[in-house]
Formats: structure tokens, C-alpha cells, sequence
């Protein structure tokens, strides 16, 4: 007897069989479900698109003008304005969290990129790689700076800590705490000036200035790392604030229509605070540093969101959550000094006037206050409510008399705009036009949510509607080609030969468009409802609509004469309609409608939260499937006409057998509400999509999950399969379009299962660490903090030093005996791990271990190590001092360890020998690498040296501008502290 065994496809749902020579067919899915473990295909995200900017962080723009670089989700996408295209995009393919504040360096072509998990990225702008990662704040990012010389990042987040990131050393400096809130934003103060130039004699690391939603302003020293200075700006939140090029006022914005202007004091910084012995028994006040100076009024009523000077003009821009960004102007010294003279000779010639009455004079109007300082000059009005905005930094201002400002809107578009500045003639200043719109990026995303999508016949185009647009999009280079406005979509499909869409509305019209001219060709009132669903026949012959008035309705293809006059080209022309055929009334609003794929039943989801399953010709009762605690949204029946999965509100999924409406299975699904379910063309395999951002992957013949589809960062409301299943579309209240694609990976449950239990324990298990490590009523503390990446570095720093140790051990062992005469036997032999790296040696396999650990995460891997390990450690640490081999990661692993463990190593007396070795060692090695390190800077300064002699006239042309700077900004100082 032969036997053949016909295994099916695994995306077929066809039963396996075998044959024999007597052609009887037995079934033996059951004799191999027990022996053999089902794998399915992984579905990996492929392509992300739609989004030009969303509203979760600001916007920059780069140095040289010409990039708008935008946060896109997780994403930071570049543009470029001029041409509207999409450059390129910052993606780390490990990371989830949305992006939430990024900064420019001001020295260098590097951005730091804040996300909502509290990392922070540091991107190139020529590259599509990161190259440092921070990780420290227990909360999303809020605020991002770099210092003057771009060597120092300082970082502002929810949990309301202040950390400071040394961008070349890759570590964390210090995290600072004593705000009672979010932070929203922080800027670097450079050295106090003394005289007019910066002192250099004050052993300072400059100030940092933060603000939070606490209402308070704070001054922090960052050499002694303390906060010296707490200001209560605002009475309710400070939202934003910015401190001018010559730090000498800071601007501070809340949530009234008010923002108030602030001076610095330098000769307060310089001096310190000064000790209470020093103070006299009248003066008992201790200087402050920072002045309040005035308040200055804005049009708009509500909170600012963006507060920004300008790096070069005069100017100051300010941002709330309306449709304008107001400018205001800044006077110069010159300026005002006039203005207060004009003002003393009125107010003198109105002494005159009155001096023989009893009239008293204000002496405060001879003032110059802050209104007089910075006035409202203009208004730039955009199409939408705005996000952010920044400052182009081009140094072309006083060639062109104009400056760029970029604006993002909360509708997903990025405007640019210019504006003019005033143009000084004969000592009068005068007006120049109005802001102006030069470029607009907002063909590639929608405007609104994306509530229904659509794939073409042969899966090369996909449609996709919001509130007021319909995009054509080509699958393969993810590009639009085709926007063209419509009303409020709620369904649509491509209609036979994929020339022509058609929507329901809103409003109960169904919208005809032709891809083709695109445009509408019809426009038919069909409901007097919202269509909330419609398909069409398997046939192709026509379409069904279900619409909240209760009615479904039955449509045929057909021809129709265009009759337009207006256009000679297309009168006479025929274009595709449709045809009303017949209505099937129910008692309440349809939600969805479906046909079977043999046409022989229609289901119809009812708000009252039942579907009821008719035949198609007669339109009589078949079924009626009710179990559901919440209306159907979403329902689809299999390929093969025996299943029927319903999605509801009430978060769970029903599949129901066609044949006698019994309910074969509910599975709570999601965490909200289901917003659509498709089989799989072929399988019982299911893929739904709900309010709760996830898109999930079912077996519905084991009624199994199979796995999880996570990066939406907002509702998903519509799910588009291809033909043969090997793509997904989904999209989402974010306004992204997410393509998933079928990968070669074979998948199983048990994995899958135990994957997820890994990752629930690994987040406890992190989050057990923070609460344990937390200090309390600490003002500075260390930056790091503990994710599984550093937990994992320790675990593999310990196995280095137990590989290390019983390789020395073992050593150790057969030259002792070799010594007293024994017979040892053979050599040891290394570890195999040693062999194959090299025949590396224990102490140079612990350093290859340890170089491989990211710099930033070193330290917290170093806690990880039990004190039994740290004593080892120190074995290998003289060893490396010894042999000179990276002597500035030794001196870092060892000051730390020393700092860490400085109470136990105190009480331990055997490690003393071990450590006065190291000290020995690691002091001859820093005077060698000091040594060379004055000989290279001595060199060094030789070739400036002469590089000045030979390029004096260069250096001659920059010393009369940066001195005539100076000068004016030192006036400017003296100025402000006198009117104070």
C-alpha cells in the first residue's frame, strides 16, 4: 500500500488528507495536532507614513536654513521646505516612546532628541544613527539645552529632575532636584562679568536656570550643585521663558496674558552669596541675582506655550495655542537712552506748566519700564492653531532686512513664513510689509484622523479619508498621488478596474471621485444618516450602504451621460454611477454591513447591539446573533462562508459558526473598544484593531492570540489586508498609516507567551529598582538609571570575572605545585570562550567586556557587582594601571568603586596592599599620559601660533566687532541695573 500525504499551504485553511490506492480519504489534522506545534508567520512593522509633524514636541530648524527637522511620533523626520519632500528620517528601531523635545548644538551639526520613556538621543544630522544614548529620567523629557560650547546638555523632565549630560564624555554628570512639578524649560548662564570682559578668576561652571509647573524659577550653581536662588514668578504655571544674547533679561510666560521681564545681576554672581557675618545689623537682605523689571502685555488671552528670542535681530517671539505667533521688538540701548530724554524734556515742560499749582508730578513716568523696552511689532497668522515655532539662525539678516520663522500646527502641516524688519532711515525707523507664507509642507498627511482605508484590487494603491480629504498613496514608495477634498469619511472602498473610490459620509451622501482627473464626478444623497458602512457585491455589479437611518440599501452599477456644459472636453462623456435597486428598513441604526463571499447571506450589525443575517435575494430572516453587552462596530465573514467575527464596543470578539448562528467563542480582546475586524483572505486567521492603540493577530479556529502589533500612539480606527495576506495597513488617530508586513519568521504561541511574561517581569523588576534607589530630600545625586541594558552589562561583567578568576586560579594552582616539586600534570587549559577570541588572556578579556559597555551605562552596571566582585575587580584595575592599557576608563571604574563602596573597603584590611599597588600604578600612568598630553598641546599651540603669524589680516578684520559687541552689551548692562 502507498500512501501520499498533501500537507496544506500554512495560510490555507484546507484540511491535510491522506490517500490510498483505494481513494479513501481520511483526515488527519487530529492525528497530527498532537505531535506537531503549529508556527505561524511574524508580521513586522515595514513602513511608516503620514506624518509631517505631530504635536508632542517642538520643532527646530537646522543651521543652514534649508531642513525643517519635525518630530513624527517616534520618528524625527527631516524636510526640506523648499522642495517638500521628506529627506530623510531618525529612527532607533528598538524604541517606542514618542518623541517629546529636541534641541540643536550650537557648535557642532548634532541634535539632542528627548522621548517619552525619559532617554535622550543624540543624532547627527548627516547620519541616520545615533551615536550617544542617555537614560536617567523616570519620566518623559520635557526640555532639552545645550551650553555655548555644545559640550554640556541639560535635561528637564516629568519627574521633575534636572540632569546635566556631558556630551563628550558620553556620561551623566549630576541630577539635580527641587521642583515640585513638571520642568518646562531651562537655559545655560555662562561666567559672571566682571568690568567688561568674562571672569576668569571665579571657579565657576556657569548657572543653569530651570522653571516648572510649581510656579517657581530657580537658579542653580552648577559648581557646588545646589540651588542658590528661588524666584515665585508666576502665580500660576511657568510655561516657558528665555533668556536674551546677552544675558542680561530673561522673559518668563504663564498662563496669563502677561509675561514679565527679569534682569540679571552679574556682580551678584561673581560676589556669592555673601555670609551673614559680613552683613550689617541695617542691611540684612541678601542680594539677589535675578530682578523683577516689569510686566508686558500680549494679544492673546491664554497660556504661552513657545517664548523664543531671536539668536541674532532684535526680536522676540511669542506662542500660545491660537492661530498667530506675536512678535515684539527689543530697542536697543541707543533707542531707549533717547526715549528716556524725550521723556524728561515733556515731563520738564509740563513742570513748567503747573509750577504754580498744587499739581504733583510722577516722577515714576521719567522711567523707562518694561513696556518701553519690549513692544508688540507684528503678528504672523497661520492657517491653524499652532504648536511650536523657531527662529531661522541664517546670519544674512542685515543683507536681506528679514528673518524666517518656522511654524508647526496642530493639523499636521509645517509652515514657513518671512518677515520684515524695520529699516532704519534719516534716525526714523520704518515699517516694512506684512509676514508672508514662502513655503508649506502638507501634502504628505492628513489633516485629521484617518477613519477608513482601502486596498486596490492588486494592492499597488491605497486610499485613505479623514475629516475632509481623500489621499491616493502608492504602496511601494509610500508616496501620495492624489489629495483631493471630500466631506467627513466614514467607510470606502475602490470600486471594479481600481479607477474610482467612492465614500460614505457624514452626512449620508456617498462621493464618487475619478483618480484619474481627480476629481468628483458624483455625489448622491443616499441616507439621511451617516453611512457607517458600505461593500461591494462579490459579483462587482454593485454595493450595499447601512446608514443610521435605519435603512440598508442596494446599489447596481451603472453608465451615465455627462451632462456638464461647462466643459467642452467632457460633454457627452460617460462616467460610472450608481443605481438605487432596493431598501431593506430595519428597527434601529446600522453600524455595519457585510455579504457573505458566496452572496447568498447579508449580516447586519443593529445599535442595539445585535446582528441580524439575511438571505440576499429574497431578503429574508435568517439568523439573529445576540450576546454582545455593546453595539457591533466591525464584523467580516471568512472566505469560506462558515465563520463570522464580531467586534464590539464592549471590548470583546465573538466568532459565531453560519450555519445554525451558534456563538463558537468570546474573547476579551482589547482594553476599549474594537474599532474593526478582518479575516485573513483564505485562513480563519483574524486581525482587529481598537481604541487602545494596539492592532492584535488571532487564530480563529484555537480561538488563540497570536501575537501583538504595537506603535500606533493613538486610536486605531481602520485595518486594510492585501489580497494574499501578506500586508497590513492600519491607521490611527495620530494620522499615521502603518504598513506591517509578512516576514519569513516562523512564530510560536509558547514562545510568544513566554516572550510577554519576560517582558512584564523585566519592567516590575525595573520599577522595583527605581523605588529602591530613590533618595529622598537629596539635592544632587548621581544621573544614572537602572534599565534592564545595565542590569544585563553587570550580569556580563561578573561572568568575565568568573572566567578571569578560574582561569588565574587554575594557573595559580599548577605553579605552586610545579614549585614544591610535584608533578602538576598538563597546563591548564584556557577557558573556551578565551580561545576563541584570540587566546586572550583574564585580564584582557574583563577590559574587552567592560570597553563594549556604553559609557553612559557604565556606572549603573558597576552597582550591579557584589562587593565579593568589586575586590576582584581591583585585582584587574592594577594590572591595567600596570600595563598602561586605557588608563582613563581605569581611573573612571576606580574613583567610582571607591565612591560607591568607600565603607566597606575602609573596614576590609586585606584590600589595603591590593589598592596602595593601584595607587602606585595608576599615579605613574596619569604622569606619563600627562606628559604626553603637554607635549601634543604644546605642539598644538605652535602651529596656531604660526597659522596667526601667516593669516594676521583675517584675525585683525573679527577684533573690532567682537570688541564693539562687547562694549555696547556691558553698556546695555550698566543701563538696565541703573534704571532697576
Amino acid at each position: 500500500m502507498h500512501k501520499i500525504f498533501f500537507l496544506a499551504p500554512q495560510k490555507s485553511s484546507a484540511l491535510n488528507v491522506i490517500t490510498n490506492k483505494n481513494d479513501n480519504l481520511f483526515f488527519i489534522s487530529d492525528i497530527f495536532s498532537k505531535k506537531m506545534v503549529k508556527s505561524y508567520l511574524r508580521y513586522e512593522p515595514w513602513k511608516t507614513f503620514g506624518v509631517i509633524t505631530s504635536t508632542t514636541s517642538n520643532v527646530i530648524y537646522s543651521k543652514d536654513g534649508t531642513l525643517a527637522i519635525a518630530p513624527a511620533l517616534e520618528e524625527v523626520a527631516l524636510w526640506d521646505l523648499k522642495k517638500g519632500i521628506l529627506k530623510r528620517k531618525w529612527l532607533d528601531i528598538n524604541n517606542k516612546a514618542e518623541v517629546t523635545a529636541i534641541s540643536k548644538n550650537p557648535k557642532s551639526e548634532d541634535y539632542a532628541v528627548g522621548y517619552a520613556d525619559g532617554s535622550i538621543r543624540i543624532w547627527n544630522i548627516d547620519q541616520s544613527t545615533f551615536s550617544i544614548i542617555f537614560n536617567g529620567h523616570r519620566g518623559a523629557v520635557t526640555t532639552l539645552t545645550f551650553d555655548k560650547s555644545g559640550t554640556r546638555l541639560a535635561s528637564g523632565s516629568k519627574d521633575t529632575d534636572l540632569i546635566i549630560w556631558d556630551v563628550v564624555g558620553e556620561v551623566g554628570l549630576f541630577r539635580m532636584r527641587g521642583h515640585k512639578d513638571q520642568i518646562t524649560a531651562i537655559r545655560f548662564l555662562c561666567k559672571p562679568l566682571l568690568g567688561d570682559v568674562i571672569s576668569e578668576d571665579i571657579p565657576s561652571q556657569g548657572y543653569l536656570l530651570s522653571s516648572s509647573k510649581d510656579t517657581l524659577l530657580k537658579l542653580w550653581d552648577l559648581s557646588t550643585q545646589h540651588c542658590m536662588e528661588t524666584v515665585v514668578a508666576h502665580r500660576s504655571e511657568i510655561w516657558d521663558f528665555d533668556v536674551s544674547k546677552d544675558e542680561m533679561l530673561i522673559v518668563t510666560g504663564g498662563d496669563d496674558a502677561e509675561m514679565k521681564l527679569w534682569t540679571i545681576d552679574h556682580n551678584v554672581l561673581a560676589q556669592g552669596l555673601e555670609s551673614e557675618s559680613t552683613l550689617n545689623d541695617e542691611d540684612t537682605e541678601i542680594k539677589k541675582a535675578i530682578k523683577f523689571y516689569g510686566n508686558i502685555k500680549r494679544e492673546c488671552k491664554e497660556r504661552v506655550i513657545t517664548l523664543k528670542f531671536h539668536p541674532i535681530a532684535n526680536i522676540l517671539g511669542v506662542q500660545g495655542p491660537e492661530k498667530y505667533v506675536e512678535i515684539f521688538r527689543i530697542y536697543s540701548y541707543e533707542e531707549i537712552k533717547k526715549k528716556l530724554i524725550r521723556r524728561k524734556k515733556r515731563q520738564k515742560e509740563k513742570k513748567q506748566k503747573v509750577e504754580n499749582s498744587n499739581m504733583d508730578i510722577d516722577s515714576d513716568l521719567v522711567e523707562i519700564n518694561a513696556s518701553d523696552m519690549i513692544t508688540s511689532y507684528r503678528m504672523v497668522r497661520t492657517s491653524a492653531k499652532i504648536r511650536s515655532f523657531d527662529f531661522s539662525t541664517k546670519e544674512d539678516i542685515s543683507k536681506s532686512g528679514t528673518i524666517e520663522i518656522l511654524v508647526s500646527l496642530t493639523n499636521n502641516i509645517l509652515e514657513l513664513y518671512t518677515m520684515g524688519l524695520p529699516v532704519k532711515k534719516k534716525e526714523k525707523f520704518l515699517e516694512t510689509a506684512d509676514p508672508s507664507k514662502l513655503y508649506s509642507v502638507d501634502l504628505p498627511g492628513h489633516r485629521n484622523d484617518i477613519r477608513t482605508l482601502a486596498l486596490s484590487s492588486d494592492d499597488e494603491l491605497l486610499c485613505s479619508a479623514s475629516k475632509s480629504t481623500l489621499k491616493i498613496w502608492n504602496m511601494k514608495t509610500t508616496s501620495c498621488i492624489r489629495t483631493i477634498d471630500c466631506g467627513y469619511a466614514l467607510c470606502s472602498s475602490f470600486l471594479p478596474g481600481d479607477r474610482n473610490v467612492i465614500i460614505g459620509t457624514k452626512v449620508g451622501n456617498l462621493e464618487l471621485f475619478d483618480l484619474a482627473s481627480s476629481s468628483q464626478i458624483e455625489s448622491i444623497k443616499a441616507h439621511d444618516g451617516p453611512i457607517w458602512s458600505l461593500q461591494v457585491r462579490p459579483d462587482k455589479l454593485g454595493l450595499v450602504t447601512g446608514s443610521a437611518d435605519s435603512n440598508v440599501k442596494f446599489w447596481d452599477f451603472d453608465m451615465s451621460q455627462d451632462g456638464d456644459t461647462t466643459n467642452e472636453h467632457r460633454m457627452g462623456s460617460r462616467h460610472l454611477t450608481l443605481v438605487h435597486t432596493r431598501t431593506l428598513k430595519m428597527n434601529d441604526d446600522i453600524l455595519c454591513v457585510r455579504y457573505s463571499p458566496n452572496q447568498k447571506l447579508i449580516a447586519v450589525a443593529l445599535l442595539d447591539a445585535t446582528v441580524k443575517v439575511f438571505y440576499n435575494d429574497t431578503l429574508k430572516f435568517f439568523l439573529s446573533l445576540y450576546g454582545h453587552k455593546l453595539p457591533v462596530l466591525s464584523m467580516d465573514i471568512s472566505s469560506d462562508n462558515k465563520l463570522l467575527v464580531t467586534g464590539s464596543a464592549d471590548k470583546n470578539i465573538k466568532i459565531w459558526g453560519l450555519d445554525f448562528g451558534d456563538c463558537r467563542k468570546s474573547i476579551f480582546a482589547h482594553q476599549d473598544s474594537i474599532t474593526s475586524v478582518q479575516f485573513v483572505q483564505g485562513t480563519h486567521y483574524i486581525f482587529t484593531a481598537g481604541k487602545d492603540k494596539l492592532v492584535k493577530y488571532w487564530d480563529g479556529d484555537k480561538f488563540e492570540n497570536i501575537t501583538k502589533l504595537d506603535g500606533h500612539h493613538g486610536e486605531v480606527w481602520a485595518l486594510a489586508i492585501s489580497k494574499r495576506g501578506d500586508l497590513l495597513v492600519s491607521g490611527s488617530h495620530d494620522r499615521s498609516i502603518r504598513v506591517w508586513e509578512q516576514t519569513d519568521e516562523e512564530l510560536f504561541l509558547e514562545e510568544e507567551r513566554e516572550k510577554e511574561l519576560e517582558e512584564l517581569y523585566e519592567s516590575t523588576l525595573t520599577t522595583s529598582l527605581e523605588k529602591t534607589t530613590l533618595e529622598d530630600n537629596v539635592e544632587s545625586t548621581s544621573a544614572g538609571k537602572q534599565t534592564m541594558e545595565t542590569l544585563k552589562a553587570g550580569e556580563r561583567i561578573m561572568e568575565a570575572l568568573d572566567i578571569a578568576d578560574d582561569n588565574a586560579a587554575a594557573w595559580e594552582t599548577y605553579v605552586q605545585l610545579k614549585e614544591r616539586g610535584q608533578n602538576p600534570g598538563p597546563p591548564p587549559k584556557p577557558n573556551p570562550i578565551l580561545v576563541a577570541l584570540g587566546n586572550l588572556t583574564g585580564d584582557q578579556y574583563v577590559l574587552r567586556t567592560i570597553e563594549k559597555i556604553r559609557s553612559s551605562e557604565l556606572e549603573e552596571s558597576l552597582l550591579v557587582l557584589p562587593f565579593t566582585k568589586v575586590i576582584s575587580l581591583f585585582q584587574y584595575l592594577d594590572m591595567w594601571a600596570k600595563k598602561e592599557w586605557n588608563v582613563v576608563l581605569t581611573c573612571r571604574i576606580t574613583f567610582h568603586l571607591l565612591k560607591v563602596h568607600h565603607d566597606q573597603i575602609v573596614a576590609n584590611r586585606l584590600i589595603k596592599p591590593r589598592l596602595e599597588s593601584l595607587k602606585t600604578n595608576i599615579r605613574a600612568a596619569l604622569k606619563r599620559h600627562k606628559d604626553l598630553l603637554g607635549y601634543n598641546l604644546a605642539a598644538l599651540k605652535y602651529i596656531k601660533r604660526d597659522w596667526e603669524n601667516n593669516n594676521t589680516a583675517e584675525f585683525f578684520d573679527d577684533i573690532p566687532k567682537n570688541e564693539e559687541m562687547s562694549s555696547e552689551s556691558l553698556t546695555k548692562r550698566k543701563f538696565i541695573n541703573l534704571t532697576v
